[in-house]
């Protein structure tokens, strides 16, 4: 496809483009064309001229804009028709009742010109193939054999006039390549204004999205749902924080009081809940207390001397004393203490936790 040569529209510069496209070359210019609409004019005025200069048909001429060309770069099919006389090719109306009379089959042609409302365009085949070369498409249109009847068909319902170009064309490039292969086309090629009309909406599209990004990455604002997803990620850190932290303490109170009630499990009954509330530590060091005063009325043979020998460590100390084991109150306590302090100093390890 990149072999074929497709002008594309440029004004109205459509019968250039019609015929370089279908000569597949830049063959003619504006102001070629602008030359053969001229000399047009002027044969044209030599024959009105014929009957007279002086006559009404004359003068009325003469203030008539040209009929081959007019300002925007539009050509009429004069003007196509002897630009095409110099390679030695003529037009044949397709639509007359003459030429389809001849029930020649368009497949055995090579090329044919349409137009509709000052508008150009160029069917040709290549090697093989047709090809659509308007130049309003942004590039050459596959057209196959079995659609090549139909398309025109479809091109007269719609009002065109089609010519069939009669004679030899010019050697081309993509002529002689597409002889020896076949080409695909996947997509068909969209219409210029359809392109750029995606193109412009693709641009703005573009701006919209940068000047968003701009503005969350400049300004670091960030929009309303962001912001309240970011503080509901942080109060549920610090739900969670709080909770470990609770959890930690509640489980420091519990090994603590493990120790503390080791020897007093049997006289004191345990609660059913895990957590100990400040009242019934308290009712249990009481009972602690009233035990301990207890053991002070009964006779002192129950009692070890109080010089007798002292314990070997503070961990078995503590043990005996229901404190924990890693809880130590100075270094090492010995039984030849009096016994009112050895009962203080056992309270004070309890009050402790």
């Amino acid at each position: 496809m990149e072999s074929i040569f497709h002008e594309k529209q440029e004004g109205s510069l459509c019968a250039q483009h019609c015929l370089n496209n279908l000569l597949q070359g830049e063959y003619f210019s504006p102001v070629e064309l602008s030359s053969i609409a001229h000399q047009l004019d002027e044969e044209e005025r030599m024959r009105m001229a014929e009957g007279g200069v002086t006559s009404e048909d004359y003068r009325t001429f003469l203030q008539q804009p040209s009929g081959n060309m007019d300002d925007s770069g539009f050509f009429s099919i004069q003007v196509i028709s002897n630009a095409l006389k110099v390679w030695g090719l003529e037009l044949i109306l397709f639509n007359s009742p003459e030429y389809q009379r001849l029930r020649i089959d368009p497949i055995n042609e090579r090329s044919f010109i349409c137009n509709y409302k000052e508008h150009w365009f160029t069917v040709r085949k290549l090697g093989k193939q047709w090809f659509n070369l308007n130049s309003l498409l942004t590039g050459p249109e596959l057209i196959s054999d079995t659609y090549l009847a139909l398309f025109l068909a479809q091109l007269q319902q719609e009002g065109y006039s089609i010519f069939v170009v009669k004679g030899d064309l010019p050697d081309c490039e993509a002529d002689q390549l597409l002889q020896m292969i076949r080409v695909q086309q996947m997509h068909r090629p969209k219409l210029i204004g359809e392109e750029l009309a995606q193109l412009k909406e693709q641009r703005v599209q573009k701006t919209d999205l940068e000047q968003a990004v701009e503005i969350n990455d400049g300004s670091g604002v960030l929009d309303e749902d962001e912001e309240d997803l970011q503080r509901a990620l942080a109060l549920s850190r610090q739900q969670i924080d709080m909770e470990d932290e609770e959890a930690d303490l509640r489980r420091a109170i519990q090994l603590s009081m493990q120790g503390s009630s080791r020897n007093t499990s049997q006289d004191i009954p345990q609660t059913s809940s895990t957590q100990l509330t400040s009242e019934e530590l308290r009712k249990r060091r009481e009972a602690y207390f009233e035990k301990q005063q207890q053991q002070q009325q009964d006779p002192p043979g129950q009692l070890s001397h109080p010089c007798e020998t002292p314990t070997t460590s503070p961990e078995a100390l503590g043990s005996d004393l229901g404190t924990p084991p890693n809880v130590h109150h100075g270094h090492y306590l010995t039984l030849c203490l009096p016994h009112r302090l050895y009962v203080v100093l056992a309270l004070q390890a309890v009050f402790s936790l």
